[in-house]
């Protein structure tokens, strides 16, 4: 996932369509068509977990860097269904529903949650405060995260650097409540542990990419004509 560019700022994608005269019932049908995009991502993401470079996989298979796209080392084939969803995809405004980190983070963090609340409701396999806590920490990151999307967009690259930072911590202080200690208390949550920090190391190692871009996006001297501006 190494195409996070952060020089393609929105703007230009809106102008490019013009006015929009979409009602509220265009824009649940684009809603909705976004939350297949995740659903796809997910269904990537869970086929190729054992994949050492699954977030680039995953990537390819999204569409979001078709020249390096490869299926070597894989069991799929892009169908022609999935082709047309990909150009629809593009063919549609831009929001921030379209951009690749909202897309992995967003879709991550689902698949955390959707098994942290199956698991957490029981507090034989969950001890409550554990439930508590982790639950609050996973939307906290979550959160922040949106947020540093928002202002990678906007172009504000070192907001987008400092929320990702707030994210990281969260994302730590998940790490730290789901450690050995606290797994030993059910098989359940032993199981719950096991499958989900591979999921956190990915969300750490995509928000240190977009990080790693944005500050060599900010030491780039400023062209001639914006400093004369």
């Amino acid at each position: 996932m190494s195409n996070f560019d952060p020089d393609s700022p929105s703007d230009n994608d809106w102008e490019e369509r013009g006015e929009l005269a979409w009602n509220e019932f265009d824009w649940e049908q684009y809603l909705r068509t976004q939350d297949e995009v995740i659903q796809r991502y997910i269904a990537f993401y869970e086929q190729l977990r054992e994949h050492p470079e699954r977030i680039d996989e995953v990537a390819h298979f999204m569409g979001w860097d078709k020249e390096a796209w490869s299926s070597e080392g894989t069991d799929f084939q892009e169908t022609e269904t999935e082709n047309e969803e990909v150009d629809d995809f593009d063919s549609d405004p831009y929001t921030l529903h379209k951009n690749p980190v909202f897309v992995a983070t967003r879709a991550i963090y689902l698949t955390i949650k959707r098994s942290w609340e199956c698991l957490a409701h029981d507090g034989t396999r969950v001890p409550q405060p554990l439930a508590l806590a982790l639950q609050t920490s996973l939307y906290r990151g979550e959160d922040n995260a949106m947020l540093a999307i928002q202002a990678l967009d906007f172009g504000d690259y070192a907001m987008s650097i400092s929320l990702l930072k707030r994210a990281l911590r969260d994302l730590n202080q998940s790490f730290a409540l789901l450690d050995e200690k606290a797994a030993a208390h059910s098989r359940a949550l032993a199981n719950f542990r096991e499958d989900t920090i591979p999921r956190f190391f990915d969300l750490r190692e995509i928000w240190l990419r977009v990080m790693e871009e944005c500050r060599q996006e900010l030491a780039r001297p400023r062209d001639s004509e914006e400093d004369e501006e």
